[in-house]
């Protein structure tokens, strides 16, 4: 799948999480005044109407800010709220089924925990990235599929047929290195960053120096690409 727009994927993408003293909408605020460029927002617990509710203001102030956004597990979501796209995972809806209705400019991902996902990733031609893991056990995510650790995950890469990859599962800044190391194309990052509530001090903490993707900008820096987004990556 050729990506939209040649959009450059920023290597960090900040995920908003349930449970926490701040909304979904205040984590989206204060993710975005730590200098986050892509931001997902994942609502597990939220009844569909507080859902469309919270990720349409959610998507307005990304695109206010320039910021990509993202929708957790609902295509109906994402096109419903005019997001930059949607993460699927294993038990979300069929990816081709997906991309037929987002049409070819809207993000596209999927999850990959194992070797016939990366396979199945790399076959289906619909997809812009996909996320791996997890690197090692988290408490965010249900039903958590088998840790993979680091040597799992660079296992995996060379199976995904050039999708990039970004690292998921209690991701830390000591970490970055040696993922960056294997080819990921970035790390997917909540619990860390929200720890303490020092959103800004985490963010910096995982600073890539800018990895990008495959994918790069039409656009210049401070010039709005096809999903009118502006901000310069890390």
């Amino acid at each position: 799948m050729n990506p939209p727009a040649r959009i450059h994927l920023p290597p960090i993408i900040a995920l908003t999480q349930d449970g926490l003293a701040l909304s979904h909408v205040d984590q989206t605020r204060a993710l975005i005044a730590a200098g986050v460029s892509w931001i997902q927002l994942r609502m597990k617990a939220a009844a569909p109407d507080v859902w469309l509710e919270t990720a349409r203001e959610v998507v307005a102030l990304c695109r206010e800010a320039g910021v990509i956004c993202t929708i957790n597990d609902s295509v109906d979501i994402a096109i419903a709220t005019g997001a930059c796209g949607v993460h699927l995972g294993k038990l979300d809806e069929d990816w081709a089924a997906a991309r037929a209705r987002l049409g070819p400019d809207v993000l596209l991902g999927g999850t990959v925990n194992n070797a016939d996902d990366a396979r199945r990733a790399a076959a289906s031609g619909v997809l812009d990235y996909v996320g791996i893991g997890p690197l090692r056990f988290t408490t965010t995510k249900q039903n958590l599929a088998p840790v993979l650790g680091l040597d799992g995950i660079a296992a995996l890469l060379p199976l995904l047929g050039g999708l990039p990859a970004w690292v998921i599962g209690s991701v830390q800044p000591a970490d970055l290195a040696p993922i960056r190391a294997i080819g990921a194309a970035g790390v997917a990052v909540s619990s860390a960053l929200h720890a303490g509530g020092r959103v800004a001090e985490n963010y910096r903490a995982f600073g890539w120096n800018a990895l990008s993707s495959t994918r790069s900008l039409d656009a210049g820096p401070d010039e709005p690409n096809a999903l009118g987004t502006t901000r310069s990556t890390l």
